[in-house]
């Protein structure tokens, strides 16, 4: 019973110590957010084509070898 007691204790201290780590973070800047966002959605949609382009060959594929 005194673990589960000493566990909560600690939570403060944890809360202050992420709360320290966090103002050294360096975010980036509005710009730079934007900029990773839209490559991310650009590099998505290219690979979900290519995927699903490549999915739709394949199973083309398989169906006229078993038939």
């Amino acid at each position: 019973m005194a673990n589960v007691f000493s566990a909560f204790a600690k939570i403060p201290v944890f809360f202050r110590e992420v709360k320290g780590e966090m103002v050294k973070v360096a975010w980036p800047s509005r710009q730079d957010l934007i900029s990773a966002t839209w490559i991310v959605i650009i590099v998505t949609t290219i690979l979900t084509a290519y995927i699903g382009a490549l999915d739709f060959v394949l199973s083309k594929a398989v169906a006229i070898i078993l038939k």
